[in-house]
């Protein structure tokens, strides 16, 4: 195997730098879903499994209700597919940027991306300070120190469940960190159409089942930004102010 160049061994660890101000926010909402799954009823090996294999904060708490309750096979996956509907969003996003790596590779980044790690790669994209043709590696830089957290975090919260209560909405340090990390990326009205009409869709579907709230909201703000966006360059420039 070809040993990876300096470079992206700089773009690795440039973005496992770039993530650490937002791992407290992912450690936070990993000890809550290890909690969640002990408390919930899940035997300790198998929330372990299931904190390995699954990744993925919204689908394991959306699904552990049914699981504990035995509902059927195919109502708990169908379940975990849409709550994470907004990844086919995600996906199509990052598709510009990684179309050209191998199947494998797109499959790794699919299963490694959170909202966090999309929301911290977007906004650098955005800012124009991604490197290159290394960029790749500066994802994986992101992922890996975003899924050791999780891991470490969900593990500590599974040992922990009787001593951890429910009630400390540590959940919503999660939220803030994500907030936090998308806020600076609102400078442009598309960006801020989107993000209100997404968020103000979300609450009013709150109440739909299977978290599709979430997914109605994401469409809701694509939609609007993208209008707002053709809006935009159909408008003639203002014209310049005379001396």
């Amino acid at each position: 195997m070809k040993p990876p160049s300096s470079d992206r061994r700089a773009a690795f660890r440039s973005g496992q730098r770039a993530i650490v101000p937002s791992l407290f926010g992912a450690g936070a909402w990993g000890m809550v879903s290890g909690v969640a799954m002990v408390k919930g009823g899940l035997a300790v090996p198998w929330a372990i499994m299931m904190s390995l294999l699954v990744y993925a904060g919204s689908a394991q708490l959306a699904a552990l209700p049914l699981i504990v309750a035995g509902a059927p096979l195919w109502v708990i996956v169908a379940t975990g597919l849409v709550t994470n509907l907004r990844f086919v969003i995600y996906s199509a996003a990052l598709r510009p940027y990684f179309v050209d790596q191998p199947a494998r590779k797109r499959a790794a980044i699919g299963f490694f991306m959170t909202d966090f790690t999309f929301a911290l790669f977007m906004r650098y994209a955005q800012e124009g300070k991604l490197p290159g043709r290394d960029r790749d590696a500066w994802f994986a830089g992101v992922c890996t120190n975003n899924w050791v957290t999780w891991q470490v975090s969900a593990l500590t919260g599974i040992v922990a469940a009787s001593y951890v209560p429910t009630d400390w909405g540590l959940e919503f340090t999660g939220t803030l960190a994500l907030v936090a990390l998308v806020g600076p990326s609102l400078v442009t009205r598309p960006a801020l159409s989107g993000a209100i009409v997404g968020a103000v869709v979300a609450l009013l579907a709150y109440h739909l089942p299977f978290k599709l709230g979430l997914f109605c909201g994401a469409i809701a703000g694509i939609a609007a930004a993208t209008l707002t966006d053709a809006w935009q360059q159909r408008s003639p420039p203002a014209p310049a102010e005379s001396a």
